[in-house]
């Protein structure tokens, strides 16, 4: 295996074994901080590896790193009564602080990690120059070959010194062919590009953004802006999904295949990407585990609460109810995210496929 895949395969690694392992540590802290007895706290998924017994728990490295979990006593509600220290003997509102701490330290990870990276590369601000910083899969530039790091120099042959100028010559021309004259390294090209109409604004779109410019900011702005990107990306999510239930859309949403592609593409673009990356994808479990489907976070502590409010207890009969219908729900929106990565990575192989430009020395 080449160095560049084990790159890959040791960003995929630390991205789900961090981020959920992370998570059920979460709830082991809290579970330990309530006297609930844990009978096994595990890093990574399958057969064990190495094992440790201190006390009355079994902490654990198994096969497959990729997360990790914990068996709190007593997890599972019975027919006999849970003894004081069992999960089910703790009152409603203490198991639902145990379900809300693996939600909140993904939330945690990820704001540790946005205001690391701000306050040690800088804030991101769009830079002025023509260069081409990121680009959008399946796009006009990206079909006709265009790279990141390519500097456009000209538009149908005026000189362009500024991203403005850049942009405006593109909004300009919908469903418009240019020319765009472009410099790679030491070598300079050409290429005809048809920018997309983009309804919305009525501009015409290539699918590339500007080179970002990193400006040094202090502790105290990296801490804000830390907290600021866990509450724009959560709500960023909602109202997309929201947006998509009120007009019946299908919703766009990356499964494990699609996580793993973009873990390996942010694996060789930079640490700074990598962490970024992780963070994003932190906050998303995070999100994802306090919506109120059974077998989630937020399942559970949706029935805690009707508990708590209604007075009546909940019987093994409801639980296993609604876990099964969360079970079919849950195989479902997995299936549906595959195919969906599975489409996504299929247009970017057909994208790849195109003729690149013809470079030549200047």
């Amino acid at each position: 295996m080449s160095l560049y895949y084990i790159q890959s395969l040791a960003a995929v690694i630390l991205t789900f074994g961090l981020v959920i392992f992370l998570h059920e540590l979460g709830h082991f802290i809290v579970c330990r901080r309530l006297g609930v007895r844990v009978e096994r706290f595990a890093f990574g998924m399958g057969p064990e590896l190495w094992g440790l017994t201190r006390g009355e728990t079994r902490y654990s490295i198994c096969a497959f790193p990729l997360g990790g979990f914990v068996k709190p006593a007593g997890e599972e509600l019975g027919e006999t009564p849970p003894q004081p220290d069992e999960y089910f003997g703790q009152t409603w509102n203490r198991r639902l602080a145990i379900v809300a701490a693996g939600p909140a330290m993904n939330y945690l990870l990820s704001f540790v990690l946005f205001a690391g990276v701000i306050y040690l590369k800088g804030m991101p601000e769009s830079g002025h120059s023509p260069v081409i910083g990121n680009m959008m899969v399946g796009f006009p530039a990206d079909r006709a070959g265009l790279k990141v790091d390519d500097e456009i120099l000209a538009v149908d042959g005026k000189p362009v010194a500024a991203w403005e100028e850049l942009a405006g010559a593109i909004h300009k021309s919908p469903q418009k062919e240019v020319l765009l004259s472009y410099k790679r390294g030491e070598l300079r090209g050409e290429l005809k590009v048809v920018p997309r109409l983009d309804a919305p604004s009525g501009r015409g779109v290539i699918g590339i953004y500007p080179k970002a410019v990193f400006k040094p900011v202090g502790l105290a702005v990296s801490l804000a802006e830390g907290a600021n990107q866990c509450w724009v990306q959560t709500a960023f999510t909602v109202k997309t999904l929201l947006g998509k239930l009120v007009k019946r859309e299908r919703p766009d949403l990356a499964g494990p295949v699609g996580i793993v592609n973009m873990v390996h593409k942010a694996a060789h673009s930079g640490w700074e990407d990598l962490v970024f990356l992780i963070g994003l994808i932190s906050v998303a479990i995070g999100f994802f585990n306090i919506l109120p489907i059974p077998l989630l976070d937020g399942g559970h502590g949706a029935m805690y609460l009707w508990e708590g409010l209604s007075g009546r207890k909940l019987t093994p009969e409801l639980v296993n109810k609604a876990n099964g219908a969360s079970i079919v729900f849950l195989i479902s929106l997995l299936l549906f995210a595959t195919y969906g990565d599975l489409m996504r990575l299929r247009g970017e192989r057909a994208a790849r496929g195109e003729p690149a430009p013809a470079a030549a020395k200047p």
